[in-house]
């Protein structure tokens, strides 16, 4: 991996009205994620094989008045501790500490200086 946007998130106070847009105004198809323990859904961008990246979407937990937070952007890493190390030496912050994604592999997220909140994952299929 080199530190490239490999995934994006949205959130969404009403998923199946998001939903509903977006497969109407750009073409993008959903799946429920088949985990029973999250309530979220594949986002399909475009066909297999065509430049440009797929995400996913959830719940959105909590909203700002005037900073709703829209999603997430993930970035693959091929060492995700050192890039967490890289992250804090730059001056960044860990939002979320290093978390198995069970058959995935690992996340982080932080915020940069400006306040951006971006995610980190280390594909690695026996994350537990």
């Amino acid at each position: 991996m080199n530190n490239r946007v490999i995934h994006f998130d949205l959130y969404a106070n009403d998923p199946a009205r998001a939903s509903k847009f977006y497969s109407e105004a750009l073409g993008w198809t959903f799946k429920k994620w088949e985990d029973e323990s999250m309530d979220y859904w594949l986002i399909m961008t475009g066909p297999e094989g065509e430049p440009g990246i797929d995400g996913g979407m959830s719940k959105r937990e909590k909203e700002s008045v005037n900073n709703a937070s829209i999603g997430a952007i993930t970035i693959g890493v091929s060492d995700i501790d050192s890039v967490i190390s890289q992250v804090e030496k730059a001056g960044g912050e860990i939002t979320m500490k290093k978390m198995a994604l069970s058959g995935v592999g690992w996340f982080a997220s932080f915020k940069d200086p400006e306040g951006n909140v971006l995610a980190l994952m280390q594909a690695d299929m026996s994350a537990m």
